[in-house]
């Protein structure tokens, strides 16, 4: 079953088109969307939320069309914004339970809620402080926190892990996947840092010009056509490598040191049976086999150029 449903999605700022003739199922799960800046991926997420009325086109998100029913849309769905949304005066658990809320939520149980996701969010010892008193880090995570407050069905996260240091990154990193597996919930995550899709998504969905390149599963994405392999020596053999390719391989490139890239017309586990024999043959030892695969990033540039 698809969280939303994008039909010919046109939207236009005056003249300037946004977004373009955008069709997309999302899947459940965690989604990750791509797209070099001035995509069209932040005019897409407001969209799905009711604040921007396209052209032409439509669609539904959580089985509620986008154009009619933004209000019954957002009440649930958590947005962690780009940009801070914070409320300066207001300590942590306030805020967050204000937002709740906002939600529809009534006051008591948005506050008692609030301090389950402060907690959740690693700031309970920090939810009476004011929320101007926060590092970056901190207010990212209390962005996390009032998108969650109202147990949402799905979280658009756009960029949260802009601006913070290793350790900080490493920690919103974290509290994504933990959200994104296992919960009940829908996460699209907007990012420009292809790691971090990698890390927490399933699947991606890349924009650019506001149209759409490329979409389905990650591991779909970084496969090479022809199903290369990659064998990784003890240390570097052209006795092996003429070997193999006697026995019909194709020689493409070394991807690391002592690393093979070859391409037979077999199945991989076929391949490693040729590979071991070869390398009883010239006193070669294999330390590594695996099928190869190119990074996200050649994916990406691939789908985008």
């Amino acid at each position: 079953m698809s969280v939303a449903s994008i039909r010919n999605l046109t939207v236009r700022y005056g003249s300037f088109t946004a977004v373009s003739e955008f069709s997309v199922d999302v899947e459940e799960g965690c989604t990750g969307l791509l797209g070099p800046n001035g995509a069209g991926k932040t005019t897409f997420l407001r969209t799905l939320l009711g604040f921007i009325k396209p052209v032409a086109g439509g669609g539904q998100v959580l089985g509620f069309n986008f154009l009619t029913q933004g209000r019954e849309i957002r009440q649930r769905i958590g947005l962690m914004p780009e940009q801070d949304c914070h409320i300066p005066g207001m300590t942590a658990v306030q805020f967050v339970g204000y937002a709740g809320e906002l939600a529809g939520m009534p006051s008591g149980q948005a506050m008692r809620r609030a301090h389950e996701v402060l907690e959740y969010c690693g700031l309970g010892e920090a939810r009476y402080r004011n929320l101007e008193t926060y590092s970056t880090g901190m207010k990212q995570r209390i962005k996390l926190a009032q998108a969650l407050v109202h147990g949402p069905k799905l979280l658009l996260l756009d960029e949260p892990t802009n601006g913070l240091d290793p350790a900080g990154r490493e920690e919103m990193l974290r509290l994504v996947q933990s959200v994104s597996h296992g919960k009940g919930l829908h996460v699209i995550i907007c990012s420009h840092l292809l790691p971090d899709i990698e890390r927490t998504a399933d699947r991606v969905i890349v924009m650019t010009k506001g149209t759409l390149r490329a979409q389905g599963l990650i591991r779909d994405l970084k496969k090479i056509a022809g199903h290369p392999v990659d064998v990784e020596l003890r240390e570097d053999s052209q006795a092996w490598l003429a070997a193999v390719q006697a026995k019909g391989a194709t020689f493409l490139e070394m991807p690391a040191r002592s690393t093979y890239r070859i391409q037979l017309e077999v199945l991989p586990e076929e391949a490693a049976r040729i590979a071991l024999e070869c390398a009883r043959e010239t006193n070669a030892q294999v330390r590594g086999f695996r099928v190869a695969q190119r990074t996200l990033e050649d994916a990406f540039l691939e789908a985008v150029s």
